[in-house]
This record gives structure tokens, sequence and C-alpha cells, in this order.
């Protein structure tokens, strides 16, 4: 099966995932900072997401602005962005031409970005939210 490289990579890291479909895992690796980031295979794609939280209504500029700075500063493998009013971390790649090294590399950068930015971004969630944890 052409996917098996994928799942072999999250092996290899030993990281905590569910395969939820033939081309969509879900990890849920708390001790890597990996809650909620999927990898799908939508070929010639590996789309890896994670959603971080609903865009809120107040301080749209301001956080947009931080967005753009932690983008340009931070985030080395992937991007922020805005799907559907949510604030989602993501990246791409040709699944062709990925290597070990390559995947790796985006989950480590998502992990960094996951545990470093939330503290950051979460003074933009909406006060009235009573959400526990982050939403990733």
């Amino acid at each position: 099966m052409e996917d098996s490289k994928i799942e072999q990579y999250l092996v290899n890291l030993m990281l905590t995932y569910q395969k939820i479909d033939s081309n969509l895992w879900l990890l849920d690796d708390e001790e890597h900072s990996l809650q909620g980031v999927a990898v799908m295979h939508a070929d010639p794609f590996v789309i890896f997401r994670a959603e971080i939280m609903d865009s809120p209504k107040d301080n749209l500029l301001e956080l947009y602005q931080k967005l753009l700075e932690l983008n340009a500063t931070d985030v080395v493998h992937g991007a922020y962005a805005l799907e559907n009013k949510k604030i989602v971390l993501i990246n791409t790649m040709q699944y062709d031409t990925m290597d070990y090294d390559e995947f790796r590399a985006t989950l480590d950068s998502f992990s960094f970005a996951l545990s470093q930015h939330y503290p950051v971004l979460s003074k933009y969630r909406e006060k009235s939210a009573s959400k526990k944890g982050a939403e990733v």
C-alpha cells in the first residue's frame, strides 16, 4: 500500500496516533505536543493540519499581525492560516519526494508551535468561551 510510507514514519517517530481512514492519521501525542494533528494523503500531497482556535470577533488585526510575525520568525515548516473562521496550522508536501527527515521536521515545527505559541495566541480567545486546553 502506498501510504505505508506515512505510517512507517509515524511508527519510526514513536508517535501515538489513530488511523482514521486509509489516507488519514490523527496524532494524539501529548508527550510530543502533537495533540489533534491530522496527517492526510491527498495525492499528490501530504497535508499536515492542526486546529488552533476559533477566530475571535475582537482584536482581529492584532491577532493576524501576530500570526504573520510567528510565520516569519518561528514557523519553519508550515504556516498559520484562516480556514472557515478557524485559526489553523498547516503544511503541505509532495508525497513522492517527501522523505523521513522532511516529515519529522514538519512535525517538530508543529510541536514547537503548538507548545510555544499557544500561550501567546490564547490571549486572543473569546473571553466567554469555556474551553479547556488547546483545541489542537
